[in-house]
């Protein structure tokens, strides 16, 4: 696991008493985390430094709005507010287009109705022809949708607050104390789990090995023997698939 990760584990173990102040201070590393496996994503010139800010404000933000007495850890609460204020920050940056999330939308709807029609996970022959796109154009619109198949996991579902509550969140926490969020988590772990194992098999081991192992898509092609750009665009297609696969469940 990542040592920035080990770092805030073991501080936020404390407790849950911890003063605004404390509480900033002792996530700070997560903080880091978040920021740097996002930047990571994005072309090298892209200041992180703005990134950073906007995260923390998140943090800040989570810190004065937070409320132990509701039986949410302050991990969970805080993870989604940071992530918001880093989406809302490459929105303003122009990262996050319409045109892109149009994109992902469409693509999206193609493989709702796929999965709907032919019963199993479409190709990607399948998917360009519906689109009517050749194969290779269809390849560049999964790089090009890149960063977005990343944040779009926190805009797949809401929790009784309305607050984003997606893959992440059930991948990672390992502690929710409130019934009705347990009920929740436990109901979309269900289906995420079987969304996930009916994966082709190598969008499979990327999932597993991105969000379980935390490897980089450079490890990941190390691992699975492709280019870091074919597992670019098997983890996007993998997310618009999941997200395709959860919503036909509803």
């Amino acid at each position: 696991m990542n040592c920035l990760v080990k770092a805030y584990e073991q501080e936020a173990q404390r407790g849950a008493a911890q003063s605004r102040d404390e509480l900033i201070v002792s996530h700070l590393p997560l903080v880091k985390f978040l920021v740097g496996r996002i930047a990571s994503q994005l072309p090298p010139h892209l200041d992180q430094e703005d990134l950073m800010s906007a995260a923390i404000i998140g943090l800040i933000t989570a810190a004065e709005r937070f409320d132990p007495s509701r039986g949410v850890q302050f991990k969970t609460f805080a993870e989604q507010r940071i992530r918001g204020t880093i989406i809302d920050e490459l929105r303003a940056q122009d990262w996050l287009t319409r045109s892109l999330r149009e994109k992902f939308k469409r693509l999206e709807r193609e493989f709702v109705m796929l999965e709907h029609r032919f019963g199993r996970n479409p190709t990607s022959e399948e998917v360009a022809a519906a689109l009517e796109i050749s194969v290779e154009e269809y390849h560049h619109m999964l790089e090009e949708i890149h960063l977005l198949s990343f944040v779009s996991l926190d805009d797949a579902w809401e929790d009784e607050d309305g607050s984003p509550f997606g893959l992440l969140d059930i991948l990672e926490d390992k502690g929710v104390e409130n019934p009705q969020s347990q009920l929740m988590a436990r109901q979309m772990l269900e289906s995420l789990t079987t969304a996930i194992e009916s994966l082709p098999e190598k969008e499979r081991l990327v999932i597993t090995l991105y969000y379980y192992e935390e490897l980089n898509l450079k490890e990941i092609g190390a691992v699975l023997e492709l280019s870091e750009s074919r597992i670019s665009q098997l983890h996007s297609q993998a997310i618009v698939r999941l997200r395709a696969k959860m919503k036909n469940m509803r």
